[in-house]
């Protein structure tokens, strides 16, 4: 991992006054540039050939004597892939125009994450040494963290052979090798047959089913919790929730029994490709244990990962029939649902700051009161 005193000696060389929020152009990244836009920020997208019109034409900023009247993004770097920007001579170009990176998904799935923990040497906002604790394939994953601290996650099945009632097998799909292979069995004939016939659709790898986890099925509705920890307060805010949308698993809820009865082998399995979100707010009685899992996650981080968490970080979650809370995922930096909060805020964001505040314009008013109160080098590294 980079030493956090090189980002923060980088950072010295920064024109604070001309800061500019960058960020792979993808999966939160439109959030991340409206916020920044929200707070007087220029900001840049990091864009991949065939895959740039969104930000380069459709959403590109308009503006009149500096002030923008349409759009968000200031800026797009169009390259072949987007793991050209760990360049040298690309990560030179970022510094010399003060950005700021805003971590997201896209980023980690489509960069090394080697060569971001290593070779990265633009300053980040949020928490480089947590991002690889998100691969299930890790020694210290977010599960790690999560038992260490005892955390609640749905039991893990060891064998395949003990599955005794309904259960989720959570891999990499073949093909979509960014998306989910997920199944569901309640028997390990079941397994056994699910499997088999996704991998004859070569939905799945044998390499992948065996390294797969199983958990135990939580039946209950989906809530990610959208958090935000300040570096500056040294406060914790939930600022929203967000569910998702999951292709083909939406399209199989939508049919009568009968129907899905009726479907031919290869649609009876659905998949679980996560394709839009969804807001949604939580009963108020039950926030405070929420709020209880955020702090208990940040402590963690704080106990076990140096600096600990910075800034935004998602915990997604099932709640069980009697209202108990269990993190199936954790996403150390911005969510990928925090798209549907953009220029309406977060519930519980706005109700807070009494302004609209989505995820990524809290990022961006972090970002400002540091400068204001000289602080911009602990929130970055």
């Amino acid at each position: 991992m980079i030493e956090r005193e090189i980002i923060r000696e980088i950072l010295d060389g920064y024109d604070t006054e001309n800061i500019k929020i960058g960020a792979v152009a993808s999966h939160s990244a439109l959030d991340t540039f409206d916020g920044a836009v929200d707070e007087g920020f220029r900001t840049l997208a990091v864009c991949q050939n065939g895959r740039e019109k969104t930000y380069a034409k459709y959403f590109k900023a308009m503006r009149r004597n500096g002030v923008i009247w349409k759009g968000c993004v200031d800026e797009a770097w169009v390259f072949n892939k987007f793991g050209e920007i760990l360049l040298e001579k690309n990560q030179k170009r970022l510094v010399e125009e003060n950005v700021l990176f805003i971590p997201n998904r896209s980023f980690t799935s489509y960069c090394k994450l080697d060569e971001i923990e290593e070779n990265f040497r633009v300053p980040m906002f949020g928490s480089r040494n947590l991002l690889r604790t998100e691969e299930r394939t890790e020694e210290k994953d977010y599960y790690w963290l999560l038992e260490k601290e005892g955390l609640p996650f749905p039991e893990k099945i060891e064998d395949p052979h003990d599955i005794d009632e309904l259960c989720i097998v959570k891999l990499h799909h073949a093909v979509k090798k960014l998306e989910r292979g997920f199944f569901t069995c309640s028997s390990y004939s079941e397994y056994m047959e699910k499997s088999g016939r996704l991998l004859e659709q070569g939905v799945i790898t044998e390499e992948d089913l065996g390294r797969a986890r199983i958990e135990r099925y939580i039946i209950g509705p989906v809530f990610n919790f959208d958090f935000f920890y300040s570096p500056v307060h040294k406060e914790l805010e939930l600022l929203g929730i967000d569910w998702r949308f999951e292709t083909s698993l939406d399209g199989h809820v939508r049919l009568p029994a009968q129907q899905q009865l009726s479907l031919p082998e290869k649609q009876q399995i659905p998949e679980y490709t996560v394709c839009g979100h969804n807001s949604a707010t939580l009963r108020e009685s039950q926030l405070e244990k929420v709020f209880e899992l955020g702090e208990r996650y940040v402590k963690a981080t704080q106990k076990h990962y140096d600096y600990g968490m910075i800034g935004p970080f998602s915990l997604q979650t099932c709640l069980d029939k009697d209202l108990n809370v269990y993190i199936y995922d954790v996403a150390p930096r911005i969510g990928g649902g925090t798209n549907v909060h953009m220029s309406v805020g977060h519930p519980y964001g706005n109700t807070l700051w009494r302004k609209r505040v989505s995820t990524g314009r809290r990022i961006a008013m972090e970002i400002k009161m540091a400068i204001e109160e000289g602080k911009l080098k602990e929130v970055v590294s």
